[in-house]
């Protein structure tokens, strides 16, 4: 087996090879999973060929696991990506820490403008659990004091993650845990604009694998498999330089919230639905079926697409037409159970306030709680649950529906208050689950409107 690097980097077709060949590292991105390595990493890669700017090599961190170090050290931080049929090996990254590694150093190093972050829901956080390590929140404010005491400049910190305002998210966690001259000196030199990310990256499979190996001519244990389509939405509100992720197709725009409501709830909150009512393995299987595909159709336009605004210039029908285009891509074998994990911090953003809005408006989200119901089955009868608050959440798989939905309501950091005592949007998911465990998925669509 030959594994890419560098020095194997001639094996590779010259069409594929990398576009360019960073000299500087100028972001630092926390939590280098697959999707930042098939979106920023792409994106950043491209501004530099766009440009001949190369000083936005890009350091990738670790919170938690020295895998994907193990994975991209030994092939020089060099991996493919597959999007559709194009097969490109990108070369942004210089460089992986793993926890031990001196983070702040790199926060601190003047060079550096730049910081993302992709670290998931769960991830904003504000203390570390006992017996853990210290968060990416407390990792990036130490990073912030390092510099200051380095005085190296100015610094923006993008969220990246699927979290309404995800940039001012970011600002409070961050602002609690600075001491006061620390705070002062954040407040004049670091910006958080927020973002929206838009891209489908299932994880990587061995078949996935020895496909690359058969397009590169070398074996990418790095690799990652995604779809040709790609969007990123960026609040214009940089402290300092960057990379020109305009030239690479980005959009600087000054108000992110509504492209980013879009993608929440129609492309996150539909995914979610699919994970807890389908019963797929695969999110292609899932829309594969014409009902189901149908329940998909009226949740975007019925209960999620009338609580989006500011988007009149934006053609939205095109926009949901075109997710379920991707959500039926057979080649990306996108599994569900993928996006079930964490859905006690998913659910919220993606479903739950939407119905929120739907209640007040004087409407009922049936739609929307029929996929809360599917959650709610979900977690009571998965053999095992990928969740912060799983212990809380599995409950007897034969309890009632009532007893269930009264159970799941009660837990506040899901729900709120309000949507616990909400008799609609109780009576809506209770009828919901007694559906699906009564007669199933295909018969509560068939009747879902009497």
């Amino acid at each position: 087996m030959v594994r890419l690097s560098r020095a194997t980097l001639s094996r590779v077709a010259a069409e594929a090879r990398p576009l360019a060949e960073p000299r500087a590292t100028g972001v630092v991105h926390l939590g280098i999973g697959a999707f930042h390595r098939a979106h920023q990493a792409v994106y950043t890669e491209q501004a530099m060929a766009a440009t001949g700017d190369d000083r936005w090599g890009v350091c990738g961190a670790s919170q938690r696991s020295t895998a994907v170090a193990g994975l991209l050290r030994p092939q020089d931080c060099l991996y493919g990506v597959r999007a559709g049929d194009d097969v490109r090996v990108i070369g942004s990254v210089r460089e992986v820490l793993v926890p031990g590694d001196d983070l702040a150093a790199r926060l601190a190093a003047p060079q550096t403008a730049v910081v993302t972050l992709t670290i998931t829901e769960k991830g904003y956080r504000r203390a570390p659990r006992p017996d853990g390590p210290p968060t990416a929140i407390g990792r990036l404010v130490a990073g912030l004091r390092a510099r200051a005491a380095a005085d190296a400049g100015p610094l923006t910190v993008v969220s990246c993650d699927n979290l309404p305002g995800n940039g001012a998210t970011l600002a409070a966690l961050v602002t609690e845990l600075c001491e006061p001259p620390l705070l002062r000196w954040a407040e004049q030199n670091v910006t958080f604009p927020a973002s929206m990310v838009d891209r489908i990256v299932p994880a990587t499979t061995p078949a996935d694998l020895d496909d690359m190996e058969a397009r590169l001519g070398v074996r990418d244990l790095g690799a990652v498999v995604t779809e040709p389509f790609t969007q990123w939405v960026i609040e214009d509100d940089f402290a300092g330089d960057r990379p020109a992720w305009d030239r690479a197709g980005a959009l600087l725009v000054g108000d992110v919230r509504p492209y980013e409501r879009m993608k929440l709830r129609l492309l996150n909150g539909s995914h979610s639905a699919i994970a807890y009512l389908s019963g797929a393995e695969h999110v292609s299987e899932a829309v594969g079926d014409a009902a189901f595909a149908g329940y998909l159709r009226r949740l975007m336009d019925e209960d999620l697409s009338p609580t989006l605004h500011g988007l009149d210039a934006f053609d939205l029908a095109g926009y949901k037409r075109s997710l379920l285009t991707r959500f039926a891509n057979p080649g990306l074998r996108h599994r569900v159970t993928q996006i079930a994990a964490d859905g006690s911090q998913k659910l919220p953003q993606r479903l739950l306030d939407p119905a929120r809005e739907r209640l007040a408006a004087g409407h009922e989200p049936r739609l929307i709680a029929l996929a809360v119901a599917g959650w709610m089955r979900y977690v009571t009868t998965a053999r095992e649950l990928d969740d912060p608050l799983a212990d809380r959440l599995t409950g007897d798989p034969h309890a009632g529906a009532a007893a269930t939905v009264e159970r799941l309501l009660a837990i506040e950091e899901i729900f709120g208050p309000d949507l616990r005592d909400d008799r609609v949007f109780r009576d809506l998911v209770t009828d919901g689950l007694h559906r699906l465990t009564a007669d199933g998925l295909a018969a509560t669509l068939r009747t879902l409107d009497t």
